[in-house]
């Protein structure tokens, strides 16, 4: 993956207006269509608005609108440092952080944080080849019980391709009516698919290619191909990121912050830093379709 440090940041966003201008021509790659003129016109910068003005007919576009920007009266540069931040770490960064780095109140910046990670849910087509399934629970440490269906923690299922990308998804029970159809939709019927022995997997085998268990129970971990390691090695991760920088996490927002370490996990390696990746969620080129969970 190539470098993109501080320096490249403060070099290509200076300011509001560079920012502006990427956004532009991210969103207008191949020219801003003006609705009055209805063709392709060249466009100016509107002196002291954040939009762009048809030399022809004086018709404005704003490109924030539609974007989590719009509206927004924090600075434009702020919300790109913002994204930069939290493109630069693999295991999180917290709302703090940014309030300290960019100097906002903590409110805006717990706003801006929910926003970009709002911006991270992809649809990841069908998984193929050797795929493990795998399910978790998220939480702070509590006493009483533990295991599946541990008290006031929240379960998550996933399935990742050897070698390949991840989903997960947040449920309310590990239900084999919650489990299998999240599996199916998420995996290709020629996949061999790799699961401990939990019951909510039972049945699988009938809508894939084959369908191999381990028993954890009798302490087996691996045999032959057959094992979960690679969906444990991410939910460590999630987990770490999760109880380390952010310390608990609701219910309700615990879906984005899965979809979150899903993103990284998935562009590790993209060629392009992990900063461009995260901006090009920020709103889909004009023509082309949104992508989503």
């Amino acid at each position: 993956m190539e470098r993109y440090t501080i320096k490249d940041f403060n070099k290509d966003f200076p300011d509001d207006a560079a920012c502006l201008e990427w956004l532009r021509s991210y969103l207008y790659a191949d020219g801003i269509t003006c609705k009055t003129c209805g063709k392709v016109t060249k466009h100016h910068r509107v002196t002291n608005r954040a939009c762009f003005a048809c030399d022809n007919c004086g018709t404005q576009v704003y490109p924030m609108t539609n974007t989590i920007f719009e509206k927004s009266s924090t600075s434009l540069k702020h919300w790109f440092y913002a994204i930069f931040l939290m493109s630069q770490t693999r295991c999180g960064i917290s709302a703090k952080q940014i309030q300290r780095e960019t100097g906002v109140t903590y409110k805006t910046a717990w706003r801006m944080f929910k926003q970009i990670r709002s911006l991270l849910g992809e649809d990841c087509a069908p998984l193929k080849g050797k795929v493990e399934a795998d399910e978790t629970y998220i939480g702070g440490a509590r006493k009483g019980k533990r295991g599946r269906g541990a008290d006031g923690k929240t379960p998550v299922v996933g399935v990742v391709e050897r070698k390949g990308k991840v989903a997960a998804k947040v449920t309310g029970d590990l239900k084999s009516k919650s489990v299998k159809p999240f599996v199916i939709k998420k995996v290709e019927p020629s996949c061999t698919l790799y699961t401990d022995e939990f019951q909510g997997y039972r049945g699988l085998g009938f809508y894939v290619n084959g369908h191999e268990t381990v028993n954890h129970n009798n302490d087996e971990w691996v045999r032959g191909d057959a094992h979960t390691n690679t969906i444990e090695g991410f939910w460590s991760l999630m987990k770490r990121g999760i109880s380390g920088v952010y310390h608990a996490v609701s219910p309700k927002y615990l879906q984005d912050y899965v979809n979150e370490y899903a993103f990284r996990y998935n562009h590790r390696d993209d060629e392009k830093p992990m900063f461009r990746s995260f901006l090009n969620q920020i709103a889909p080129p004009c023509g082309k379709p949104v992508s989503g969970p």
